[in-house]
Formats: C-alpha cells, structure tokens, sequence
C-alpha cells in the first residue's frame, strides 16, 4: 500500500513539474512579444480645418511637441468641414493609414471640426441637427472599426470681443461635438471651453498677438462675426464677408487663423487636455524646452 502511495505521488509530481515547465516555456515566449509591443511607437493622425491646419493653426505645433520616437500627421486643411473632408475624399487617406496600424502600439485620431459647418459656407455648411452630428459619430465609428482611437476636439474659439466679452457663435456646434463624445463613448478634448476661457481671459489686445500678423492700426471688424446670423435685413453681401474662405484666410489679419505664437500657445493646450483626458499619452510628449 505504502509503495502504491509512493508511485502515485511521483506521478503526481511529475505532471506538475511538466505543467510549470509548461507554463514557464509559455511565459517566456510572451515576454519578448510584450515587450516588443510595448516598444513600438505611437501614432497621432490630426484631422480638421484652417484652426488645425498647418501655416494657420496649431496641428504642426502640436506634432513638433510629440517625441521623435513617435509618428505624427497633420492631414487637416483650411476651409473643410465635416462633410467636405470627406467629399473631397482626404478620410480616404486617414482610412488607408489607419489600415497599416500594425507597425504602432496605438494610433490616435483626433478630429476638429465645427467653423467650416456653420451657415453661409456653400458646399461645406452641414445641418446642425442632422448632418453634423451624424458625420462625427460616423469618424469616430470608422476610427473605431480599424482599430484607432478616435479623438473628438471641439473647436478652437475665435478671437472677437464685444463690450469685453469674447463671442462664442461656436457653441451649438460645441454643444454636439460633446454629446457624440458621450453617445460613442470615445475621449472629448474641450478646447473649445478651455481656448474660450484663456482668450477672455487675456483680453482683446493680448488675444490680437496670437494671429497670424500683427492687427493693422485701421482694422475694423466685420459687422457680422463668421456663424453669427445676420440681422433681420441685412444685405447678402455683408453676410457673405462674414463666410470664412476655402482654405487660406482671405485677409493676413483675422482673429479665427494662428501665428506662431498662437500655434505654440494652443499646442500646449491641446497638449495638456490630452495628458488629463488620455493619460496613456502623457510620455509620448518632449519635456518642455525640448521642442
């Protein structure tokens, strides 16, 4: 009985031994796949308008401020919106390279729009209620689908004051982008509310200093601010100044378009509202000074 016993426990330890030799063979064979997925580079694809755009936004400023390491591409344009980016076929490109993902531990898509889809933009206004939210929820969803990070970003303010206080014709457009961040459950970075709050902040003069030249002695406002409805009788001629253009802005001063010292200031904002929303990207950033 007692050798009985005894053999019954060698088998038993032998299995055991087997299965932890097993098990060791098995975590070591991960090991080297973990590590070589956690040293792969990230991916940061920027989409949206002329505020995002390079030579009159912050995108390019944005990716100067990401490690070397790391890949970023600014592939917004002055002058869209959410539907004519697409109609003009650039998310085409976004999709082709979110196709080709296998190469970063993570690709982030972060999506800006809002100026371009406001009225009075022929071919580029969307309809608040129904076109605008669904083309963000749509983003989101496709970035979703191949495995990206979708990103939404409310739009930058403009830099208009009246009697003090800053104009914000943009918040309905805000007001969606928000609750498609919620309804598709994917990171919102505010920059609407933040940028607002640091330009009224600053002041009309202070915020001047962030376009694209300095504001000239004789310049006037336009009577209509880009988005705002004009007044009952107002001519189709003031409200068509009102229009920002495709592309590059139609003046060298306006307080919608960035120099570099407003690109540099809202980089680093966008920069900091990724860190507190997506904390996983907080290393992916140069330390300051290092830009």
């Amino acid at each position: 009985m007692t050798g009985i016993h005894y053999t019954g426990s060698r088998r038993h330890f032998a299995r055991a031994a087997a299965a932890l030799a097993l098990s060791a063979a098995a975590l070591g064979a991960a090991a080297p796949v973990a590590m070589a997925a956690e040293n792969k580079p990230v991916r940061f694809i920027l989409v949206g308008d002329s505020t995002m755009a390079n030579s009159s936004g912050y995108g390019d400023a944005l990716c100067a401020r990401i490690n070397r390491s790391d890949t970023c591409i600014n592939l917004a344009r002055g002058g869209r919106s959410s539907g004519s980016f697409r109609a003009e076929g650039r998310w085409d490109e976004v999709q082709g390279l979110l196709r080709g993902s296998a190469a970063y531990r993570a690709t982030y898509v972060l999506i800006q729009f809002g100026h371009n889809d406001q009225p009075g933009k022929p071919g580029r206004s969307t309809d608040l209620a129904t076109e605008f939210p669904a083309n963000m929820a749509r983003y989101a969803q496709e970035v979703q689908a191949l495995g990206g990070v979708p990103v939404l970003v409310t739009p930058l303010t403009r830099r208009t004051f009246k009697e003090g206080v800053l104009e914000n014709t943009l918040q309905p457009w805000v007001d969606v982008i928000r609750k498609v961040a919620a309804q598709e459950n994917v990171p919102l970075l505010d920059l609407n509310a933040r940028s607002y709050a640091a330009v009224q902040a600053m002041g009309q003069d202070e915020a001047d200093t962030l376009a694209v030249v300095p504001r000239p002695a004789n310049y006037m406002a336009p009577a209509i601010l880009p988005g705002a409805a004009p007044a009952a009788g107002a001519a189709a001629a003031t409200t068509a100044a009102a229009a920002e253009p495709q592309g590059a802005p139609k003046s060298a001063f306006d307080r919608t378009h960035l120099g570099a010292k407003g690109a540099a200031y809202f980089a680093r904002m966008v920069e900091d509202e990724m860190k507190a929303v997506i904390p996983a990207v907080a290393r992916e950033f140069r330390a300051e000074g290092q830009q």
